[in-house]
């Protein structure tokens, strides 16, 4: 028996990415990057050399079911596992875990959101192998780390304790998204790194620090062990799940936990969590522009990302800077250093 697993997070909504992401179709489900392949559908196939497709667990959002099976057809219905009402990171793990004990106790496990992008997919996986043979012999909760490049205000921080000639390293605590202050002077110390939300650990493990440090949630699932990988595993979840405390597993577990490590490396990682992401890995044409779609024409423009929806012309004159996105139903004009206002642009629009 294979013990590696992998738990896919796939129920977000993407809002900074508005309006191309919508809670019809989530950046997670769209061919973002014009390679043919969706950012899930991507996900799956960096992860299946990893581990088979039969050790694969989807949670998302009850409302994508049939975009995720069509997306990887390779997975049974019973591998996709829909949350009825969204309840952050911790609850999300703790369904998929909880499941997996069932099913084999000795299993480890990668979680990965489903919407990251990984340039360096070799690297990447040779970091992921060495995580999981770690989590096979230890108590360790892993995350990975992405060593920055900048000091962006968009990501968590991981502070962590060098430790020379070894590539998995003790974290000392966690930060949150800080000011630009803050983020200069974490660049400068030399030990910090971006939080990736991606994370490594025996299920034992994942489970004993549920009971420690989130015990309402290990309680909840404790109690719906027993209809779990039944047929009635889809009613009890619909009937319970929204009685999961609203909590990401990194506040719930790991600013909390004594045993955490981190491993870090170089593999073209972005969460493309915002346009300005999206803008850092796109090719640029000789005025530092990034074009998306057809039919879009920039004119004395610099730093500018514009996406088009095919249907009509988008054309810039003497604009800096600027992110624009043209769809069937939204144009989007906005400041790129004011991305992350969009996130709370779309919650005033509804």
């Amino acid at each position: 028996m294979n013990n590696n697993y992998c738990i896919i997070m796939a129920g977000g909504i993407g809002s900074r990415f508005w309006p191309w992401s919508t809670e019809t179709t989530p950046k997670q489900f769209l061919d973002i990057l014009g390679t043919g392949k969706t950012l899930i559908r991507q996900t799956f196939e960096r992860f299946v050399g990893l581990c088979p497709a039969e050790n694969f667990y989807v949670v998302t959002n009850a409302r994508y079911f049939d975009l995720v099976q069509e997306q990887i057809p390779e997975l049974n219905p019973d591998q996709i596992l829909c949350e009825p009402v969204r309840r952050n990171t911790a609850p999300c793990i703790a369904y998929a875990s909880y499941k997996i004990k069932g099913i084999n106790p000795a299993a480890n496990i990668v979680v990965t959101p489903a919407d990251h992008v990984i340039l360096k997919e070799e690297e990447f996986q040779r970091v992921i192998r060495l995580g999981l043979d770690h989590a096979s012999q230890s108590n360790d909760l892993i995350t990975l780390g992405i060593e920055p490049t900048r000091p962006d205000t968009g990501y968590g921080y991981i502070e962590f304790q060098k430790s020379e000639g070894q590539e998995i390293h003790s974290v000392e605590q966690f930060r949150e998204k800080p000011d630009l202050e803050n983020a200069k002077r974490f660049i400068e110390a030399g030990n910090f790194v971006w939080n990736s939300g991606v994370f490594i650990w025996n299920l034992q493990v994942i489970l004993q620090a549920f009971e420690n440090y989130i015990p309402d949630l290990h309680e909840l699932f404790t109690g719906l062990e027993s209809s779990l990988n039944t047929d009635n595993e889809r009613t009890v979840i619909s009937e319970q799940f929204a009685n999961s405390p609203d909590i990401s597993i990194d506040y719930g577990v790991m600013e909390k936990a004594d045993q955490v490590k981190v491993i870090f490396g170089d593999f073209g990682w972005s969460d493309l969590g915002t346009w300005g992401s999206l803008f850092s890995i796109l090719d640029k044409d000789e005025q530092n522009n990034a074009s998306l779609g057809d039919q879009v024409h920039l004119s004395n423009s610099t730093g500018c990302i514009v996406k088009g929806s095919g249907k009509r012309l988008v054309v810039t004159e003497g604009i800096d800077d600027v992110i624009v996105v043209d769809t069937d139903d939204v144009l989007l004009i906005c400041k790129k250093s004011d991305e992350q206002k969009i996130k709370q642009l779309v919650a005033k629009l509804k």
